[in-house]
């Protein structure tokens, strides 16, 4: 695909498919410092438009550039990219660092990604339901910041089309699969049952409802929630109370005397520091007299530091570990993530169409107002052999010269309307 007369589309990530989440949780973004980022990201030299997908297994950034900004890709290898000295710049970390870990899409395999990430078929657990929100939440944010506008208004707009289509055309998020639910699955596996369990919830985001239902499902008997603001972790407690199931609202200033009390700690806060570490292992264990205890980390960044795994009884997995019990979830959706790729080349396909049909106007404009143009000079130098003609006669030397330039014009006019008309139209 050729730029468009407003630039060049350019896509950089990193996920966790190239990148551990050592080298992830170094560019999160925390929901507080989004639109900053954003605005941060739009005052970059070439970006004339531009968004930020921030989630717990990418960190994405889409953006319209100046044509003249674009470097070549032999360049490419020698020089930082716009989109690079910003990641370098704002999070502090250095290139050579993330280099190894980058992808960079333009144009047509930018939208294709666009479209493959709103519609679950690039998560961890394919088929999950929450990375459409976190996209339409970017998008808000973006808008709000002034960071987006024509090109992609009308990308975004296309691409939560799309991702609606493939829910309702495909069985692909036929069952609820997250994040969380592929937590407490191996939850499940640690304990071979969740029964009489007691379970630890430090965060009350959207990622800790999500595991408290899916915890309650597998017939764990107590959770404890614990937020730095109180009055969720209250709301997410009282939601799920009921009389099989006791929760509580524990103060998070009480939270390294409390969680000796849960067998396993799932944690997902945004906090930008290590909330746990290898010394309070030791003294949760000693509180436990040495019963195991599981930690499931899903934030990002990381909320346990992994060398607490060193202590002896406790277990610490991170979002990371999770890809194997995703893997299985794939599998079963192999069939329906395969449906939903075929919907996404149709629809890149298509978009391809509309934009080139869009840039094929001023074209199609520019002819006709040329031949016009030659048109009206031609009658001009012909005038002196007009004159003796009556105002009707005129009239039809007028008409007559209209119709030949349309006639003339026909067969290139066509050819640039057939060459951008899409061959499916909805």
């Amino acid at each position: 695909m050729s730029p468009t007369p407003q630039g060049r589309l350019v896509l950089l990530g990193i996920n966790h498919n190239t990148a551990p989440i050592e080298v992830r949780e170094r560019l999160a973004i925390p929901a507080s410092r989004l639109a900053d980022a954003t605005r941060t990201l739009l005052h970059q030299p070439g970006v004339r438009e531009g968004l930020i997908l921030s989630t717990c297994n990418r960190v994405e950034l889409l953006t319209l550039q100046d044509e003249a900004e674009i470097i070549t890709e032999t360049e490419q290898s020698q020089t930082q990219t716009t989109l690079l000295r910003f990641l370098y710049e704002y999070f502090a970390v250095p290139a050579t660092d993330l280099q190894p870990h980058l992808y960079e899409f333009r144009e047509r395999e930018a939208i294709r990604h666009l479209f493959r990430v709103a519609s679950s078929l690039d998560s961890m657990v394919v088929g999950e339901p929450q990375i459409l929100g976190q996209v339409k939440e970017a998008y808000t944010i973006a808008r709000e910041a002034g960071a987006v506008s024509t090109h992609l208004e009308a990308l975004l707009q296309r691409t939560f089309t799309v991702a609606k289509k493939i829910r309702s055309e495909t069985q692909i998020g036929s069952s609820s699969v997250s994040i969380a639910s592929v937590a407490v699955d191996l939850a499940r596996k640690i304990f071979g049952s969740l029964y009489g369990k007691t379970v630890l919830l430090v965060g009350a985001g959207k990622m800790s409802e999500l595991a408290a239902r899916h915890l309650i499902e597998h017939g764990a008997s107590a959770i404890l929630v614990t937020n730095r603001t109180q009055s969720r972790a209250e709301k997410i407690a009282a939601d799920f109370a009921s009389p099989t199931v006791h929760t509580e609202a524990l103060s998070f200033d009480d939270l390294y005397a409390e969680a000796p009390r849960a067998d396993i700690v799932i944690t997902s806060t945004g906090a930008p520091q290590k909330i746990f570490g290898r010394s309070h292992g030791q003294h949760f264990l000693h509180s436990r007299r040495n019963r195991p205890m599981f930690f499931i980390d899903i934030a990002v960044p990381r909320d346990v530091d992994p060398r607490m795994n060193e202590v002896e009884g406790c277990f610490v997995y991170d979002i990371d570990d999770l890809q194997q019990v995703a893997a299985a979830n794939l599998a079963d959706r192999s069939r329906e993530a395969q449906a939903a790729e075929s919907i996404v080349s149709r629809e890149v396909d298509k978009y391809h169409e509309r934009l080139q049909s869009r840039d094929a106007v001023p074209a199609i404009k520019a002819l006709q107002q040329q031949a016009e143009e030659l048109r009206k000079a031609e009658l001009r130098r012909s005038q002196s052999k007009l004159a003796a003609l009556t105002p009707e006669q005129r009239e039809a030397v007028e008409a007559l010269t209209r119709s030949l330039t349309a006639k003339l014009l026909h067969p290139q006019l066509t050819a640039l309307r057939e060459s951008t008309r899409p061959k499916d139209s909805e």
